[in-house]
């Protein structure tokens, strides 16, 4: 099931679900709904949150010369 907040391939999984919460080793979830599951499961009671999602990291800046601007 896609959704429009943050891309259209945003998978159904139980890390971004608003009726669960990582546990502390941040292998597991516990739902309100399932109890102890994995990260990746999902199930009829998913509801997407978007606080929960960690963004991807940019990549790095590129560096220029003055000699990359030169028209010859």
């Amino acid at each position: 099931m896609p959704f429009k907040l943050f891309g259209k391939n945003i998978d159904a999984k139980c890390e971004y679900c608003q009726n669960g919460k990582i546990t502390g080793g941040k292998s597991m979830v516990l739902c309100r709904k399932k109890g102890v599951v994995n990260l990746d499961y999902s199930c009829r009671h998913f509801l997407y949150d978007p606080l929960k999602r960690t963004p991807r990291a940019s990549p790095p800046p590129m560096s220029f010369d003055a000699d990359d601007f030169k028209i010859e």
